[in-house]
């Protein structure tokens, strides 16, 4: 049997009994499964998004390191923003 922990937390009546219910409507054989279950999903998800995003450590340096360090924009960039603004001058 695996190592088991508590976790203890108060709730409103009326997100007790809305947990309750939708607990019920799922087939869960109690609020505490259904809380564990969807809490537990709920956790992979956000951090299967946050590691998609932010892939590993080296990619975190990298994206906030351009963030507080930004490179100069090269040639091909401000070709871009003056056709950009020539365009939308035209308009």
């Amino acid at each position: 049997m695996k190592a088991q922990t508590r976790f203890d937390t108060r709730l409103s009546q009326s997100q007790k009994t809305l947990f309750e219910r939708a607990a019920s409507i799922k087939g869960f054989k109690s609020l505490s499964e259904f809380v564990i279950d969807t809490t537990q999903e709920a956790a992979i998800n956000i951090v299967e998004r946050h590691n998609a995003i932010l892939a590993s450590e080296a990619d975190e340096k990298l994206f906030f390191d351009a963030l507080v360090n930004p490179p100069k924009p090269n040639k091909a960039l401000k070709q871009a923003s003056m056709s950009y603004l020539k365009q939308a001058a035209a308009k």
